[in-house]
């Protein structure tokens, strides 16, 4: 049977979102476990290619099993706060209560004899405290190679998705943004249920701390939850516009919208269906960066594009606006 959630009064007025580095990693790695659904990571997956086949993981791959295997909850748990920094979640993994890891581990193992025989699981289970120093360097290892250089780009993208709901949310209430965040969640009121998920019946059932919802560039086409004790309930989902991270190849514009905005500016317009900065747009249609800057504060007055600050780059992306000329007759 699916996963449910029955949710409280407490639990409706503490449902909030987050962004995680280190869960975004983790579901990185899950992903590279499950190569046959590549879907919209095809281009993530090019890039990082030669990168993986230098990183030597094996002892991380051990608690990262192939799809329906249970990772421990301690390589990715959920944040405690909105917008934490991988420093930050980096220390508190390396700060697990062993005794917790060490569940969670035999729990990973369960299932697989010959994991849990081999010389690393056993010797990953007699020592859970070296072996959790062990799993967050490599952690920490596998962000910097794989993520870190397209991060702000996908916080970006899980920024915008955050917006979105929120705007729905403020639209329609909590009804509006729970029916939408997923075709394999339902909601009706107080039951939030997980179609695609089989029963866990050690699973974290809501207990009037809130649900926690984490949009996911790697989660596609799944969504995640299930976390066991003590972690706070969380549905991981896929993130709205993640499939323009994926393809950097610049979508030629339709001859309607080019001749209602310019070519030029119909084509950057286009482009954006993932945030991104003006040097990275630049160099995917060919532009200088001074052409792409006047095109995109024109489209910004217009009311078109927002523009927000991610550390050292100012990236840009659609408005509902924007969004909804690019889908309109002009923009087809």
């Amino acid at each position: 049977m699916p996963l449910t959630l029955d949710l409280g009064t407490d639990d409706l007025s503490r449902c909030r979102f987050a962004i995680s580095p280190l869960c975004q990693t983790h579901e990185a790695l899950r992903l590279l476990r499950r190569p046959a659904r590549h879907g919209y990571h095809r281009g993530w997956l090019r890039r990082v290619r030669r990168t993986v086949a230098g990183l030597d993981l094996s002892p991380l791959w051990l608690f990262v099993p192939p799809p329906g295997g249970y990772t421990p909850d301690f390589l990715g748990p959920p944040p405690a706060e909105p917008y934490p920094t991988i420093e930050d979640e980096l220390a508190r993994m390396r700060a697990t209560d062993p005794a917790l890891a060490h569940a969670e581990m035999l729990r990973s193992l369960t299932g697989r004899p010959a994991a849990a025989r081999s010389p690393e699981g056993r010797a990953a289970l007699d020592d859970p405290a070296a072996t959790v120093r062990r799993l967050a360097d490599l952690t920490e290892r596998a962000w910097h190679a794989l993520l870190a250089p397209e991060w702000p780009r996908h916080r970006a993208v899980l920024e915008a998705d955050i917006a979105h709901r929120s705007r729905q949310a403020a639209d329609g209430g909590l009804d509006a943004l729970l029916t939408a965040l997923h075709p394999g969640i339902h909601w009706s009121g107080p039951t939030l249920t997980l179609r695609m998920y089989g029963d866990h019946a050690d699973a974290q059932r809501a207990d009037g701390r809130g649900v926690l919802l984490m949009p996911s560039v790697f989660v596609w086409p799944d969504v995640v939850s299930g976390f066991a004790r003590p972690w706070q309930p969380t549905v991981i989902y896929p993130a709205r516009g993640m499939g323009g991270l994926q393809d950097p190849a610049p979508p030629d514009p339709p001859q309607a919208l080019a001749r209602l905005v310019g070519h030029q500016r119909a084509a950057v317009l286009m482009g954006l269906a993932a945030p991104a900065s003006t040097t990275e747009l630049a160099a995917r249609h060919g532009l200088a960066p001074s052409t792409v800057s006047a095109h995109l504060s024109v489209l910004r007055e217009a009311g078109l594009l927002t523009s927000r600050r991610a550390g050292l780059h100012v990236l840009y992306a659609r408005t509902e606006l924007g969004d909804a000329l690019v889908r309109s007759p002009a923009g087809r």
